[in-house]
Formats: C-alpha cells, structure tokens, sequence
C-alpha cells in the first residue's frame, strides 16, 4: 500500500489536471486558438529560463518557476479573470485564496504550505522572484497580442493607457524587458492595433 503522502500527491496531480480546460482570452501567438492556464503556465517557465539574466536582481530561478507554474492552479475553482475586465478586479481575490487553500490543501501539510506561500508571494508581488514571476506574466499575452493584429486589445477596444498601466508591472522585475516592452507597444500604436 502506497504511503498517505505519496497518495495526496497523486491526488492533487489529479485535482491540477483541470488547470488545461482552464480557457484564457489570449490566443496562442499567431493563432485564432484561445490558450489554456497550462500552456500559459508552462511558457511563463520556459521563459524565465530563457530571459533570467534580464532581472534587475539575480534571483533564485528555481523559485521563479515554481511560482509560474503554480500562480493560475487557483483558477481551477476561482476561474480566469481577464486582466481588462471593467466589472471584476484581476488583482488577488477572496475565491482565489480559497481555491489556493482547497487545492494546495490536497498535498501533505508541507507542501501545501510552501505552494500557497509561493502562490501569495507571487500575489503580492514584493520579493524579487516574484517580481520577475509577474514581468514573465504580463510579458507573454503582449507578445501573444502583438502576433495577432492587437488580439485581445481590438476584441475588447482595449485602449493604450489601459493595457500600459497593466503593462509596467514589466519595469518591477526587469528594466530591460520593459524597455523591450514599451516598443512593442508603441510600435503598436503606430501600426493601429492599440488605440491611443
């Protein structure tokens, strides 16, 4: 008979499994398909990987991957919120602090503990590696909607200050990717696949 431990894992390898019907508004870059959270989750990894040596500070990147790959588990029961929805904050939300708690309270005590540490300090954004966790997050989708005539932008008249303000979380983690960044966007500007 398998160990208690070994079977809470196997059971949140199971529970986590719901994260790939998690649909995003975002499509894949150059494509009409939506992206899933595990997609999303696996390149925010795959990014960090790539483009570490752009943070501002030198940060643990095994930390960072953890928390990319584990930031969006809570939206198995809390659900995707679009980052420029007008009626329903995206910032850290009650539901998904109680999904974080449900889903990560499958694992053995320590565990769970360490993923919903990761999982808040990835919300709150203040050390380092969450930082640049969060520069990766908002990094993708721009890349994704400059690949795709403005994408998410055009479908949901998405204004330049809007998606700028939302954007700049960039500059936290890495000076050198927001500067990256505010190109894209303002060559966005210019080729009219985000409005002023």
């Amino acid at each position: 008979m398998p160990n208690e431990n070994l079977l809470k894992q196997i059971e949140f390898i199971k529970e986590i499994d719901k994260i790939k019907y998690i649909q995003r508004r975002t499509k894949l870059l150059n494509s009409d398909r939506n992206e899933n959270d595990a997609e999303h989750s696996w390149h925010l990894a795959m990014m960090a990987l790539v483009l570490s040596e752009y943070a501002d500070e030198k940060v643990d990147l095994l930390k960072v991957i953890k928390m990319v790959l584990i930031h969006d588990i809570v939206e198995i029961d809390a659900g995707d919120t679009f980052i420029y929805d007008q009626n329903k904050n995206h910032e850290n939300t009650e539901e998904e602090l109680k999904s974080a708690k449900r889903v990560f309270g499958i694992l053995p005590e320590k565990q769970a503990s360490e993923f919903i540490e990761l999982w808040t300090e990835f919300e709150e954004g203040t050390s380092k590696e969450a930082r640049f966790a969060k520069s990766m997050d908002r990094l993708e989708p721009l890349l994704q909607n400059t690949s795709n005539n403005g994408g998410t932008w055009r479908e949901f008249d998405v204004k330049y200050p809007t998606v700028y303000e939302k954007k700049k979380v960039i500059k936290k983690g890495s000076a050198e990717l927001w500067n990256y960044a505010e190109k894209l966007l303002d060559a966005s500007v210019e080729k009219g696949i985000l409005k002023k």
